[in-house]
């Protein structure tokens, strides 16, 4: 045998001792642990806990109830499609979801970006983007890319949420003043379609509208210092404040009900019927027919275009940092969250739902109704079924006023609007970063966006990277006077020019009696460009100006330097004061 093929089966058995491991790493108990939470909670789960968790999941299922309709009608979708999307979610979480507070379901930012591709189209494509979004994210959970959501910086995720809720409570103006015309797409549009149509305002439309906003805002004050553990009195006015979006719209509802009744008409704007009955579980459309075209897989991909893949990235962003934010200081598996997300859209996109994620508002209310296992999210899920069989010609009274005024008070609440006080205090540069984020998500679109915002910071740091802070300083000695330039932690090739520009600056700064001292005391690392620039100008230097030699490189640094410019070694002078240098390098020669 050849030593040639003595390497090849090395090689060989090395491979299949890794491809072993990997097995078996992949069938222990704790990779299934950690890919099927569920096994981790479920034998300790008990009939107290059964109890908190279905007190919780009824709580959720009341506000995900009028959301999920609400939701609907911003995606430009029937509201039932509102419903059907809150019923996967809490099923399929329950086994794969990592954090117990999570609860996926619709949302107003998925919704607003949804409704933008399905706009004009027909439902089946909202199901459609539901499987392909499952589909992404389960693939980029199993690939491990958990680690993209931590290139999106906070300014860029808070201009992002300010656009979105900017957008979606602009386009419930018209339905707020009961307004003809269309409520349009973006923030201008609707902000002109609003101002074009004010005159066609109705009545009842925006007192409802106003009335529910007020009765939000004062149902949220009346909670406020009240907890479960209090006085019978505080959990009475805890759960009243809790369900506070149902109750403004079964008031809505009332009123809408003796209205119409004592005036025999319909001033108001109303949902209207709402189809009953559960969704039959079927494959998610392949082809829909829109009037009188018909369009194939391939066309209904093409009508997405390739920017519609942030509806996925979204979706992961919203579900990582809810999970993050309730997981109570505890490590977040985002790769797991994204698994499970993906699976919660693909099993939703066969009972004909939108694309979902986590929740912010409704995983708040979970944790607040002291929820305990991710099976609160089963409860909430069967009241939506309930509802979906026994209670939609109940909905038909719903005002489309009462939904708006839900949507602008639960937009406006999710504007942070310390971050910009803080960013004006502390970093106009991320300033900068998320104004420029709100102003591309209003004016072209919320992909476009949060694409420009990560591309800004991206630049940012790159600009960090090759304008590092450096500069000099002189340093009196008996020998010489010194200027040292020290090269602090690392130095990439986009930085070599900057190098150059300060060594030649303080050349210039340089009397016939100094030396240049470049310290690389703290120097963690430079590639071969900055050592390339940092030879070569230091060898010009050397030669018009004054001698430059070079303090405590670590050793690979060093040879790297002198294998650019073998004649230097002599200039490189390890472990001793800055003072001392000259005496050191005066001895070496």
């Amino acid at each position: 045998m050849t030593v040639l093929d003595g390497v090849y089966y090395h090689d060989e058995a090395r491979i299949k001792r890794r491809f072993k491991k990997s097995i078996k790493n992949v069938c222990s108990t704790k990779t299934l642990k950690r890919k099927l939470p569920i096994i981790q909670w479920i034998p300790t789960y008990s009939f107290g806990i059964l109890i908190q968790d279905i007190i919780a999941g009824i709580t959720v299922g009341l506000t995900a109830i009028p959301q999920g309709i609400a939701y609907a009608i911003i995606a430009g979708l029937s509201p039932e499609y509102g419903l059907y999307a809150g019923i996967m979610g809490g099923l399929v979480y329950v086994f794969f979801g990592s954090c117990k507070d999570v609860t996926v379901g619709p949302t107003a930012i998925m919704a607003a970006m949804v409704g933008k591709y399905v706009r004009g189209y027909s439902a089946e494509f909202a199901v459609l983007a539901a499987l392909l979004a499952g589909i992404v994210e389960l693939l980029m959970g199993i690939l491990n890319f958990g680690f993209l959501v931590e290139f999106i910086s906070a300014p860029v995720i808070s201009g992002f949420t300010t656009a979105a809720a900017l957008q979606i409570a602009s386009s419930q103006l018209k339905s707020l003043f009961g307004l003809d015309g269309s409520s349009g797409t973006f923030f201008a549009e609707s902000a002109v379609s609003f101002v074009k149509n004010i005159k066609t305002a109705t009545l009842w439309d925006p007192i409802l509208g106003f009335g529910t906003i007020l009765v939000l805002v004062i149902l949220e004050r009346v909670g406020q210092g009240c907890s479960l553990s209090g006085a019978t009195s505080q959990k009475i006015r805890w759960y009243i404040s809790l369900s506070r979006n149902a109750v403004v719209v079964i008031i809505g509802m009332l009123v809408a009900f003796i209205i119409k009744q004592i005036l025999d008409e319909e001033p108001v704007i109303l949902i209207g019927d709402i189809s009953g009955g559960l969704p039959v579980p079927k494959l998610p459309p392949f082809s829909a027919v829109v009037g009188n075209e018909t369009y194939n897989f391939f066309d209904m991909l093409s009508s997405f275009g390739p920017q519609s893949l942030v509806i996925p990235l979204v979706a992961i962003l919203e579900a990582v940092a809810i999970a993050k934010a309730f997981a109570g200081g505890l490590q977040v598996d985002a790769n797991q969250e994204m698994i499970a997300l993906g699976l919660c859209n693909i099993a939703s996109s066969f009972v004909s739902s939108m694309p979902t994620t986590g929740s912010f508002t409704k995983t708040a209310l979970n944790h607040a109704s002291g929820v305990q296992t991710p099976a609160g999210g089963i409860f909430n899920s069967l009241l939506i079924i309930l509802s979906l069989t026994t209670l939609t010609s109940t909905f038909y009274y719903i005002p489309k006023a009462s939904l708006a005024g839900l949507i602008i008070t639960a937009m406006l609440s999710m504007i942070d609007y310390n971050m910009f006080g803080r960013l004006w205090t502390h970093s106009k540069r991320e300033l900068c970063v998320l104004i420029a984020t709100v102003i591309i998500c209003l004016g072209i679109g919320l992909e476009y966006g949060i694409m420009t915002g990560v591309i800004f910071d991206a630049a940012i740091i790159l600009y960090g990277r090759a304008r590092p802070t450096l500069d000099f300083y002189t340093v009196k000695s008996l020998k010489a006077d010194l200027i040292v330039v020290p090269l602090n932690y690392n130095f990439s090739y986009c930085a070599a020019e900057h190098v150059r520009n300060i060594l030649l600056k303080a050349a210039l700064n340089a009397s016939k009696d100094c030396f240049i001292i470049i310290d690389g005391t703290n120097l963690l690392n430079i590639d071969t460009t900055v050592a390339s620039h940092l030879m070569s100008v230091s060898h010009n230097i050397d030669k018009r100006a004054c001698p430059v030699l070079f303090l405590n490189f670590d050793e690979p640094l060093k040879k790297m330097c002198i294998a650019i410019k073998p004649v230097f070694a002599e200039k490189f002078i390890t472990t001793v004061q800055i003072s001392d240098v000259v005496d050191v390098y005066m001895k070496n020669i």
